[in-house]
Parts: C-alpha cells; structure tokens; sequence
C-alpha cells in the first residue's frame, strides 16, 4: 500500500474527521466568547468600577528608556482572559450535561428480554406435546 493511499485511510476514518470539525468549531467558540467577553461583558463592568479599561491595567516594571519599550506586567489581560475561560468552561460543561441527560434517557429504555435459550425452547415444546395428550 503506497504512503498516500495509507495516508487517505488513516485521514477517512471518522474520529479523525470528528475531531478536525470539532477543533475548527473550537477555534470560532473562543473567538466568538473572546469577542462577547471583550467588547459585552467587561465595558459594563469596567463602566461599574469606575470607567476601568481591563485591557489597560497593568504593573510598569521598568520604565521606558529611549528605543526599549516599557516592561508591564498585564494583569488587565489575564483578569480578562480568566472571564473568557469561564464561559467557555460553563459553555462545555453545559454542552457535556445535555449529552449526558440525552444518554441517561438512552440508558433508562428497558432493554428487550433475551431469547429463549435452546434448552427453553426444548422444555417447553416438550410442555405442549404434554398438555395435548
């Protein structure tokens, strides 16, 4: 088998699809809660706080010197990216609980009752020559 027809094999398979889909879907959720977390959710709380851009908190560690720019530590940016990682959490963790409520309603359907086993079907033939006689 050549490379390319092992490689085309290995790329079909359907949880290499899966999960190709399920990273390009990722990677649009985050941009889009990014998005709500940075242009909804914080002007509102900023706005509370006393017209606070969390983008622009930061920590000067080091003053600006000719060429060299500042050196800042940016907590603004982590307190906002601890927010977009909280809604995604809740986003999945909400996700994972609708599937695992949808599997339990799939768990809870009685299971049909196995078939007769051999030895069964023989008894009870032989149970119904009996009442005939």
């Amino acid at each position: 088998m050549s490379i390319i027809q092992e490689f085309k094999k290995f790329a079909m398979r359907g949880n290499v699809v899966d999960l190709a889909v399920g990273i390009i879907i990722g990677g649009a959720f985050g941009k889009i809660v990014s998005s709500l977390v940075a242009d909804v959710i914080m002007p509102p709380i900023g706005l509370i706080l006393g017209n606070v851009n969390f983008a622009d908190l930061a920590i000067t560690l080091k003053e600006a010197a000719g060429d060299k720019a500042a050196v800042t530590l940016n907590y603004g940016s982590f307190i906002q990216s601890v927010v977009d990682f909280s809604i995604v959490a809740f986003a999945v963790f909400m996700l994972i609980k609708g599937i695992n409520s949808m599997k339990k309603k799939e768990e809870e359907a009685p299971a049909a009752p196995p078939a007769p086993t051999k030895e069964e079907v023989l008894l009870t033939e032989i149970r119904d020559i009996l009442k005939n006689k």
